[in-house]
């Protein structure tokens, strides 16, 4: 993989962007586990601290769900 000059660099990357504390493959573990990006909205991230909450609250969710599944189909 070659490195980008600066006249070849992505036009999204702004210089103020600060990559040197970055770990390169730090989440490449659980990818190959399945993991699956998500996008929050700004106004739902503020809500989240961590992954762990997000995914705390979406099992939560689910589990409500599938309750009322269940309760309709019995």
């Amino acid at each position: 993989m070659s490195q980008q000059t600066n006249d070849e660099q992505d036009p999204e990357m702004l210089e103020e962007y600060d990559f040197s504390g970055g770990v390169r493959g730090k989440y490449v573990g659980r990818f190959a586990q399945g993991a699956k990006v998500v996008v929050l909205d700004p106004d739902v991230a503020e809500v989240f601290a961590d992954s762990e909450s997000v995914n705390r609250a979406l099992r939560a969710l689910a589990e409500i769900i599938q309750q009322q599944t269940e309760k309709a189909h019995p």
